[in-house]
């Protein structure tokens, strides 16, 4: 705090000796005292001296609240004072009214205690974990603390708030807050939070900032809404421009759809508050940041697009057209209605619809050009015109053959009754104003941009300068006023025509040079020494005379290349030539054109070029350059290769359109292919639900059967027990049939069990015999655990087969039971000659004997469903078995292969081996007899090594 001290000591005018005074003794009481209500006054007094005294209380008192922050949060009150004082001390709000240089030392000062407020980071983090507090007297001076650290130093306190758990959606937090001074404050707090941080904004976005502030704005009434509307849109314009992950994020989430509301205005509007001028013009640059021609233009194509079909583009076209809008305002949403047109043809198509509510409706286009060439209109709103005319024709090849049909003989109305965009165009071309003759130039050589077809439609225009001499092409009257010596500003607008005109257009070049007076004119301009006005003209000039050589087609026999290029060395020079066509480049004001398409000029006098104009200039100056410096045997070379590309071209654009037909054929059969597959879907769909139902009803069927069945069978049988009493003879011989089939089937299992071992008994004698023990144990452990496995499965199947086999031995001496009971129940059948009464007695007991053993034959057949269950459940088991056995005998066959030849590949290195020993054994004695001392040691733990490895290879061979 040295230098805070320093800027104490040199103020003029300090506090009292009194003052400073009391200054330390209310730090100390905060520092030292014990009761709570002390320190809360003792801040209280920091906080009124606060704003009189700022300098002095935040060098004694900033430490001492800091921790007051950090230790009294339970008291809300002076947690509140706290705050104030820190809000009062960093803060730069109370300072309107004194002079600059205290304003200025007032600025570093707020600076100055923020830096030291944020030097330690934790004291922001525990702001925001104040802000988490709902205690409106806590909340609300955290919000108005934390603004005014990111209004002094916003970078710093970025970052710590950006690395802070959660401090983001802490202060996301705000914008749901009840209590509108602490939303709106929230607000002004995002606003300086998202200033020129991507990583922050993405952030906002995605804690749902969109819906909550689009939420607010449409609660305060759109356009019609107070400040709060304008700091949500200042907030959105943070959070879209320049982001175009937020600008996808706002395009996805279905946002632009809700701005449409914004634009509801029209011509019932009484009046236009400076609130609502304001929030329209924000909402207008708002919709042009999602379309500005700075995007990647995959998003700006895809946000037209959305703009159109939710109907925003119309909604912008209705404020267009509308009578009693501010002038600013228009000026605004025809440069938005540009942007949103701008490269899309759907728009486009859709703007050169719109009529203006006239008697007789006219074209949008047609009345936006006649404010375009009135001089009286403001130079902003002529501006915001051409660039709107501009927009309507960038790349838009059906749009500038409208323009220029205008102007064609065949569509010119006789009557005269309407005005058509040629005509204003030609009106303003060769008009007194020069503004009018620039504006009216660049837009005429929009509707030619790229355009080869248009620029020969041009050539066909003629024109009645007065009567009773012949009309004139549009090309010969540029070139007349050209030579007339008008003003620069008319003169660089028409040489720009020009240029565009000529450019990559031979037969318009031929047209050019077919007047005998152009050529001479051109070099008389370039050759003379002019002062530096004149230089940009000349520049201009040089670049058309160049067009005319470089897209010359030779077909003037005065003016082939050769001669021209001739003339230019005899008349200019060539170093001379180039010096004057790279003055266009240099001029100052070609730059400032070169970097946005929107002529934005601060007055008339800079507007001097065009943004697609300078693109050309660059494209064309270096390719002039070299066509200047070439030979006449190069030229030929050129158009030699021309000519073969041209060919080229035009093969590839005949495969070109075939291929396009093929796509568009593919598309169709696609289509085709999908609609059958939908007709197959439903189709399958139909078919499924008819089995479902035909199955439904066979169910139905069935248990009716079955219920009929036992309807029936219990009335036979009660008809038949009064015969036989109860006994069922045909229930009774199936069970035995049952049992019998049981018994054999374990026969057969118990056969197939045994045939089993055997095979597995043979595997495990083969394996045995097949390799040694010492390969079995070392290659195939997994083959001895499936053996294993094997054996325990065979075992528990075995298992399961006795336990079945004792089933059925009882299940057989129980039938053996109910057919003595049967045969017991036909002895005790009645006599003629008892009496009634036994009869009865007699028949009543037969009845329950009956009945118990219905529900024992019952139980008996559920028994023997399981037991064939279980029967299955073996088979399938054996299945498995046999593969399994299948697959370990292949598995053998391959571990036998794999021994076998890891045995040779051990007998090649033991070979291998016993060669190295002799080499070096050899080496060893030929180093002997030369004289080199051979270690012992070495030798023998050469020795020792190679005993090892012998070694290792005898364990590898009894393996």
């Amino acid at each position: 705090m040295n230098f805070l001290r320093g800027v104490m000591g040199g103020q003029s005018a300090g506090p009292q000796h009194t003052e400073a005074e009391t200054i330390q003794k209310l730090c100390d009481r905060v520092a030292s005292s014990t009761l709570l209500d002390d320190r809360r006054n003792a801040v209280r007094a920091l906080k009124s001296l606060s704003k009189k005294y700022r300098l002095e209380v935040g060098i004694q008192a900033m430490e001492h609240l800091i921790h007051v922050l950090q230790t009294d949060r339970s008291d809300s009150e002076i947690i509140a004072y706290a705050l104030d004082t820190l809000y009062n001390i960093i803060s730069n709000d109370e300072e309107e009214e004194v002079e600059e240089n205290s304003t200025r030392q007032s600025e570093d000062l707020g600076s100055q205690f923020t830096e030291i407020f944020i030097k330690q980071p934790e004291n922001v983090t525990l702001l925001l974990s104040l802000l988490e507090e709902f205690d409106f007297h806590v909340r609300w001076p955290g919000v108005r603390l934390l603004t005014s650290l990111l209004k002094q130093l916003g970078p710093p306190v970025q970052q710590i708030i950006l690395v802070s758990p959660m401090g983001v959606s802490k202060l996301m937090d705000l914008l749901a807050d009840s209590r509108e001074i602490i939303r709106n404050d929230g607000v002004l707090l995002l606003q300086a939070l998202t200033r020129s941080n991507g990583a922050i904004q993405k952030i906002v976005a995605f804690e749902n900032a969109f819906e909550r502030l689009l939420d607010i704005i449409t609660e305060e009434g759109n356009s019609d809404g107070g400040i709060v509307v304008e700091d949500c849109l200042i907030l959105l314009q943070n959070l879209l421009k320049n982001n175009n992950s937020n600008q996808n994020f706002f395009k996805e989430g279905s946002y632009i759809q809700r701005m449409k509301a914004w634009f509801e205005v029209g011509d019932e509007n009484p009046g236009w508050s400076a609130q609502k001028v304001t929030n329209l013009h924000l909402m207008l640059q708002l919709v042009r940041v999602l379309v500005s021609p700075t995007n990647p233009p995959g998003a700006t194509s895809s946000c037209q697009k959305a703009m159109f079909q939710c109907g925003l583009l119309q909604q912008l076209c209705t404020i267009l057209m509308a009578t009693g809008i501010p002038a600013d305002i228009l000026t605004e949403t025809i440069n938005t209605v540009s942007e949103v047109i701008r490269g899309c043809q759907v728009n486009q198509d859709y703007f050169a619809s719109v009529n203006a509510p006239s008697n007789p409706p006219r074209p949008a286009i047609v009345v936006l050009l006649m404010s375009m060439v009135n001089e009286r209109q403001p130079f902003v709103l002529r501006c915001a015109v051409l660039y709107c005319f501009q927009c309507f024709l960038y790349k838009n090849e059906k749009g500038q053959g409208e323009i220029v049909a205008t102007l064609l003989p065949s569509t010119i109305d006789a009557t005269g009754n309407s005005v058509s965009a040629g005509q204003l165009l030609c009106g303003g071309l060769f008009s007194t104003d020069s503004l009018s003759n620039w504006c009216a130039a660049v837009a005429l050589a929009h509707a030619l941009q790229g355009n080869a077809t248009q620029k020969e439609q041009l050539l066909r225009v003629q024109l009645a300068t007065s009567i009773g001499n012949p009309p004139v092409s549009l090309l010969q009257q540029c070139t007349n006023i050209l030579s007339q010596g008008s003003k620069i500003q008319t003169r660089v607008g028409l040489l720009m025509l020009l240029c565009t005109w000529l450019s990559n257009c031979p037969i318009a070049v031929t047209h050019f040079l077919h007047n005998s007076a152009n050529v001479p004119f051109l070099t008389g301009q370039i050759a003379e020494n002019l002062g530096e006005e004149e230089q940009l003209v000349q520049g201009l000039c040089a670049l058309l005379l160049g067009i005319s050589i470089y897209f010359n087609d030779n077909s003037l026999e005065n003016y082939t290349k050769e001669k021209l290029k001739q003339l230019i060395e005899k008349r200019i020079g060539k170093e001379n030539y180039i010096e004057k066509l790279g003055f266009i480049s240099k001029h100052e004001l070609y730059s400032r054109a070169s970097q946005k398409p929107q002529p934005n000029f601060p007055s008339p006098e800079y507007m001097i070029f065009d943004h697609e104009f300078t693109k050309l200039v660059k494209e064309l100056e270096g390719v002039i350059t070299k066509a200047i410096y070439k030979s006449s045997e190069e030229d030929k070379k050129e158009e030699e290769v021309k000519k073969t590309l041209e060919q080229h071209d035009n093969i590839v654009t005949h495969y070109k359109n075939m291929i396009r037909e093929q796509d568009l054929q593919l598309e169709e059969l696609k289509q085709q292919v999908s609609t059958l597959k939908c007709q197959n879907e439903q189709l399958q769909t139909a078919v499924t639900q008819q089995a479902s139902q035909i199955q439904q009803h066979k169910d139905q069927y069935n248990l009716l059967k079955v219920q009929l069945g036992k309807d029936n069978h219990h009335q036979g049988s009660h008809s038949d027990g009064a015969q036989v009493n109860g006994i069922q003879p045909e229930e009774i011989s199936r069970l035995r049939e049952e049992i019998e089939e049981l018994r054999s089937h374990q026969v057969l299992l118990q056969s197939q069990l045994a045939e089993k071992d055997t095979v597995i008994e043979n595997l495990r004698s083969s394996q045995v015999s097949g390799m040694s023990e010492q390969a079995l144990a070392t290659c195939s452990p997994r083959d001895a655990e499936q053996v294993a496995e094997l054996k325990q499965e065979l075992s528990a199947l075995k298992s399961q087969l006795c336990s079945q086999s004792l089933e059925i031995t009882r299940l057989q001496t129980e039938n053996s039971e109910l057919q003595q009971r049967a045969e017991t129940l036909a002895k005790s059948v009645p006599v003629e000659g008892e009496s009634e009464l036994v009869t009865a007695a007699k028949t009543t007991d037969v009845e329950g004997r009956l009945s118990a053993l219905l529900q024992e034959t019952k139980e008996l057949k559920n028994e023997i469903k399981a037991l064939s269950e279980e029967r299955t459940a073996i088979q399938k088991q054996l299945d498995s078995s046999n593969s399994t056995i299948a697959i370990l005998q292949t598995e053998k066959d391959k571990l036998y292969l794999e021994v076998t030849d890891s045995k040779k590949e051990q007998d090649d290195l033991l070979v291998l081996l016993a060669d190295q020993d002799q080499k070096i054994l050899s080496l060893k004695s030929k180093l002997k007899d030369l004289g080199h001392p051979v270690e012992e040691e070495d030798e023998s733990g050469d020795q020792e090594d190679d005993d090892d490895e012998l070694d290792d290879g005898d364990r590898d061979q009894d393996i």
